[in-house]
């Protein structure tokens, strides 16, 4: 993992690659539905990893910095299955004083699959109550909210 102050330039938009298998399906031969948030929520990870430097588990471990999720929605469009890579396209829609909201699309083929909005409170690990995100990652993300997010295919 690289140090914030060693930051890439970032895209407002990242992209996040996803093997759907047989395993992940259900009866119908198509993505059990259950596995959809599970997707999102590994590209949100994966977010933080490239934008951050730090995925969750460093977050928690090293910064002692939690991120729960207190809202998630989910629409879905068109069935994910294993014929194709599953992309997820993340983006950072509101950093707040304590939270932060991220948008996770889902493409196969150029088609949207699925869209979310994803909601988390930054909380302190040892007392488990909120907490503002420190300030090298408001940094980041301020510079990552400052860039046009724009609606595409991947």
């Amino acid at each position: 993992m690289w140090k914030p102050t060693d930051a890439p330039v970032n895209s407002p938009v990242f992209s996040h690659e996803i093997r759907v298998t047989w395993g992940d399906c259900d009866p119908a031969q198509i993505a059990y539905t259950g596995r959809i948030p599970y997707w999102a929520l590994e590209s949100i990870d994966a977010w933080w990893e490239h934008s951050a430097g730090l995925d969750w588990y460093a977050l928690n471990v090293d910064r002692a910095i939690g991120t729960p999720f207190v809202h998630m929605t989910l629409d879905f469009s068109a069935p994910i299955t294993p014929r194709h890579t599953l992309r997820c396209q993340v983006a950072l829609l509101k950093l707040g004083v304590r939270s932060i909201r991220h948008s996770v699309t889902g493409f196969q083929d150029a088609t949207q699959c699925f869209k979310g909005e994803f909601v988390s409170v930054f909380v302190d690990t040892k007392t488990f109550t909120s907490r503002r995100p420190p300030d090298d990652l408001v940094k980041i993300f301020r510079a990552l909210q400052s860039a046009p997010i724009a609606e595409g295919k991947a």
